[in-house]
């Protein structure tokens, strides 16, 4: 940069360029435009009347959307998203994913995936929608989890007679324990030995009656931890389903003091494994081996603020890596008006095998734990798997495609092996393997929220460095337009520039 040249016009404005041509234009004779021309370079010596300021290039490189693979999808799925899209015109990724949700929270207590030895894990999804409110996420949920809600009731219903049973079990044990209570505080007050009485009460504490577990499969807006506690001691599987993330994501649970340690509980809900909580007030427990599905839609300005307030966490432990993200264009605005058809065939089939699915014994030991069986990958398939794995780790290097998404790159055959699963649960549960065309459609589809993570995090989660760098730039864009000049001396940089 030249201090020399500070202050000087060097940049014909736009309007400039409009008198310069149009005087051009209007000049009668050749050595008249000559003149004019001649002006014109004396007033801007650095610029001839071809040079104009373009858009400047973008820093990262814009990734380009692309159509959601609906065809990878088996057959009923796509049918009953097919005919839902029609009737609600929503994305055809967020119909999507409200489908493969249900699938996830319905077969996740029933089998984990093998995807080689040692390595064996559950099935359940998280999948993270990035759009407006009014994109319908709502009315897709209502219609995939129509099978969910009346299972739940179905499971209620029926459990009436044993939770009549335990209040009854319960009372009486009450009034045992409170008899030996007071059996011990009148001994011990006139003297008298209540070591008997004492060992007979904590036989009883052991007797203490359990609740009946019941499915309560969907799950709202509660706290982390209280989420932890349902699992742990009311059923091991529960999907969280929303199209108000913000009232996860945003929640007291996810504040500064409390939001890595909740970030952790849901990173060991998604790989299957167990965490001990500690509380003051009240007893302490364990999850562990407890199954948990996700399916969100959040604003953008709602996951921004989240990735502000996680100060990197987000990221960082991982926790968002895990999801399979969707940022669909939006489609309102050419939604028009259509009927609700008469009846819903596909969805209807699809409804009827996710209700065949949740009811298929869940296997639950003595601990009260699941007893889950793994699907394995055939030959084949795992052929393909090992393929797709990878092909993935190569890009991951420093220059590759998907380095600036690695963390989340790094979960994309883990997750391709859960839809797989998913996939033959869904079309031949019996069978305990997962064959190639399961595990060829769920790796288009992994492949395709990959690419969604690389459009989203490069447009709008530019790490820090980048981030600097993107702000230096747009402040050195908008001095040169403000001043019309394309030379700024770097004191002027330093004084005056971005921190």
């Amino acid at each position: 940069f030249s201090p020399a040249m500070e202050g000087r016009e060097m940049i014909p404005s736009p309007e400039d360029h409009r008198e310069f041509l149009g005087s051009i234009i209007a000049a009668r004779t050749n050595d008249e435009a000559r003149k004019i021309r001649d002006d014109f370079n004396h007033r801007f010596p650095t610029f001839s009347e071809s040079e104009v300021w373009e858009e400047p290039l973008p820093l990262t490189a814009k990734v380009e959307p692309e159509p959601y693979p609906v065809d990878a999808l088996p057959e009923i799925v796509r049918a009953a998203v097919e005919e839902v899209q029609a009737f609600s015109k929503a994305p055809i990724s967020l119909v999507a994913s409200s489908a493969l949700g249900a699938l996830s929270l319905a077969a996740q207590a029933l089998f984990d995936v093998k995807r080689a030895e040692k390595l064996s894990g559950p099935v359940g999804l998280f999948l993270l929608t990035i759009a407006d409110s009014g994109e319908r996420k709502s009315t897709c949920d209502t219609f995939f989890l129509k099978a969910i809600r009346e299972f739940q009731k179905e499971q209620v219903e029926t459990a009436k007679p044993k939770l009549a049973k335990y209040r009854a079990e319960l009372a009486a044990w009450e009034a045992k324990r409170d008899g030996f209570l007071d059996a011990i505080r009148k001994d011990s007050r006139q003297d008298k030995e209540t070591e008997t009485k004492e060992k007979a009460l904590h036989e009883l504490e052991i007797e203490k009656p359990t609740p009946p577990r019941i499915p309560q499969l969907l799950r709202g807006d509660e706290t982390p931890e209280n989420l932890a506690w349902a699992l742990a001691n009311e059923w091991p599987s529960a999907g969280i389903m929303s199209s108000e993330a913000g009232a996860i994501l945003g929640a007291h649970g996810m504040g500064k003091d409390s939001i890595m340690r909740n970030l952790a509980l849901y990173n060991i809900l998604w790989d299957g494994g167990s965490l001990s909580i500690g509380r003051r007030s009240s007893e302490s427990f364990t999850v562990q081996g407890a199954r948990l599905s996700v399916g969100l839609q959040v604003q953008e300005a709602t996951l921004r603020s989240f990735f502000d307030r996680s100060g990197g966490l987000a990221r960082g432990t991982g926790f968002l890596a895990r999801f399979l993200l969707a940022w669909p264009e939006s489609t309102q605005g050419y939604r028009h008006f259509s009927e609700a058809p008469a009846d819903w065939p596909k969805l209807a089939a699809f409804n009827r095998r996710i209700s065949e699915i949740l009811n298929q014994p869940v296997a639950i030991d003595e601990e009260s734990l699941l007893s889950l069986s793994a699907l394995s990958l055939t030959v084949e398939a795992k052929s393909h798997w090992i393929s797709f794995h990878d092909a993935i780790e190569s890009e991951l290097r420093s220059g590759g495609e998907l380095y600036d998404v690695r963390d989340v790159a790094s979960k994309a055959a883990d997750n391709a092996a859960r839809l797989a699963a998913l996939f033959q649960i869904l079309e031949q549960e019996r069978n305990h393997f997962v064959g190639k065309e399961a595990l060829e459609g769920a790796c288009r589809i992994v492949a395709w929220h990959l690419n969604e993570a690389r459009r989203f995090f490069g447009e709008f989660a530019i790490p820090e460095e980048m981030l600097k760098v993107a702000h230096l730039d747009a402040w050195l864009i908008e001095y040169c337009r403000r001043k019309k000049t394309n030379v700024i001396p770097r004191r002027e940089i330093q004084r005056c520039g971005p921190n």
